[in-house]
């Protein structure tokens, strides 16, 4: 359901500023699905109108118009610190359309552009229409990518790029720095009518709740405690995980510099400005579990209404602390489920915290090794397996592969089976920085196919698609540290 919270203090009525000469540089039939657009056989919408709506130069198609845009202003903490108010800068909420919020990013400016142009650039939005669909498919929540349109209208950032928008659909864009923007500011009606309509919209099972507001923070911190588990066991960096980033649903969500894990490095660092590593792998847990106490902090009023103040901190921090145990439980369910175990074992967690050691002293590829690890098999011994050639400690590995093998004859799947399974929760293809910049540099030249490609690929992560071998293979040394800023 769209956002249906307005006032000036809530939102800015705004149209998309037009883009010249839109085209289109991609689209996903998948997301299309969702608001019922109909496709040509090139699988793009059989409308032309649609190019027009999506680049930000009309608000009406296919007997569907976008009657109300806005942009919504939040609050947030940025790198730890407290930014005060901030909100929609460059992307503007066309409307509900199929249950589905469509919001245009790069449409323009807004009053919450602070010193920005409003515009996203050609670069940037690749990598978000790219890695949105691809962390779908790999079964992890996220918001999705419809579409990008380019345009030859220039934009300077580092150097002068070409402008492009990137149509984004959610059921909800809401962000913890709605909730914090409301409770810093002290609007508290606007805080409880925010609260009020993520219940109703979104988390109706709260209604029956004996204190629905508090159910609401839980099931909140919930989510995000499970999502960055499942980031953590593909080995995604989020980049900028300020607590405006971050969706009251528990959606992935504002791709700006992120990163899959090549060579695994467990305090890699996705984004070049983040010089303090606040944001590296092995901190997300830490930063999510900051930002839940952030939100609880903007409950906090919500919660005082039916308690005081002492016992309304003491709720809430104890529903904090449920989020460690949360993400705990996942993770470790996770990668047992990624080293083909079905049962747990007192053993398992020491056995998996030794391989992520491992593979962090010798750099090993993430996603290749745990792909290639369903292939072992019971029978064989440590000195057999090709798989000890990644790491540079060979005694270490054949003392782990060793009880590795022990262990797995404690399931009942025989090697067949097992494999099956792993290979469905261990992808083969992810959007690995070389491929992303790949595509990137061919559009820039006026060439989109490389973009269609990828997405076609990562549509099906979990697959063979012998055909596509080489997209799953780790860059070469040369390509590994491809650098991704916060500039877009």
């Amino acid at each position: 359901m769209a956002f249906t919270l307005d006032g000036d203090d809530v939102c800015q009525p705004i149209s998309p500023t037009p883009i010249p000469d839109p085209y289109w540089v991609g689209f996903s039939s998948s997301a299309a699905q969702l608001i019922g657009i109909e496709l040509s056989d090139d699988g793009y919408p059989r409308d032309p109108q649609w190019l027009e709506v999506l680049a930000g130069n009309s608000l009406e198609v296919s007997n569907h118009q976008f009657t109300n845009p806005i942009a919504t202003v939040y609050s947030g903490h940025q790198f730890g610190v407290w930014a005060g108010q901030l909100g929609d800068g460059r992307a503007i909420l066309l409307g509900e359309i199929a249950g589905q919020e469509l919001q245009l990013k790069g449409a323009g400016m807004t009053r919450y552009s602070r010193m920005g142009d409003g515009r996203a650039v050609l670069r940037s939005s690749i990598r978000e229409f790219l890695c949105s669909e691809a962390m779908h498919a790999l079964g992890i929540p996220s918001t999705r990518a419809l579409s990008i349109v380019g345009s030859p209208l220039p934009v300077r950032r580092e150097t002068m790029e070409t402008a492009a928008v990137c149509s984004r659909l959610a059921p909800s864009f809401i962000r913890i720095g709605h909730f914090e923007h409301f409770a810093s500011s002290q609007q508290y009606v606007r805080l409880k009518e925010l609260a009020d309509l993520l219940i109703r919209n979104h988390y109706p099972e709260c209604l029956n709740a004996e204190q629905p507001y508090l159910d609401l923070y839980s099931k909140i911190c919930e989510r995000n405690a499970i999502l960055v588990a499942q980031w953590q066991s593909v080995g995604f960096c989020h980049g900028v995980l300020n607590s405006d980033n971050i969706s009251a649903l528990g959606l992935t969500m504002a791709y700006g510099p992120f990163g899959f894990l090549d060579h695994f490095q467990i305090d890699h660092v996705c984004n070049h400005s983040d010089q303090a590593g606040r944001y590296a792998y092995h901190r997300q847990p830490q930063i999510m579990h900051s930002n839940m106490a952030c939100l609880a902090s903007a409950f906090l009023p919500l919660i005082e209404s039916s308690c005081d103040e002492a016992k309304a901190q003491t709720i809430l921090r104890d529903a904090l602390e449920h989020f460690p145990r949360v993400y705990a439980k996942t993770w470790q369910t996770l990668f047992r489920s990624k080293l083909g175990f079905e049962v747990s074992h007192e053993n398992d967690i020491g056995l998996i915290e030794r391989l992520i050691q491992a593979m962090h002293d010798s750099r090993v590829d993430f996603t290749s090794f745990f792909r290639q690890l369903g292939s072992v098999r019971q029978e064989q011994k440590p000195a057999e397996l090709l798989l000890r050639d990644q790491f540079i400690d060979r005694p270490l590995i054949d003392c782990w592969f060793g009880d590795y093998l022990e262990r797995l004859k404690l399931e009942s799947s025989d090697d067949i089976k097992r494999k099956s399974k792993m290979n469905a929760i261990n992808p083969k293809y992810i959007l690995r920085n070389h491929l992303a910049q790949t595509a990137i540099e061919n559009a820039q030249n006026g060439d989109y196919a490389e973009v269609s490609r990828l997405l076609r690929i990562l549509s099906k992560p979990y697959d063979e698609q012998a055909e596509y071998e080489d997209y799953s293979i780790a860059p070469p040394d040369s390509l590994q540290k491809i650098a991704v800023s916060c500039s877009s």
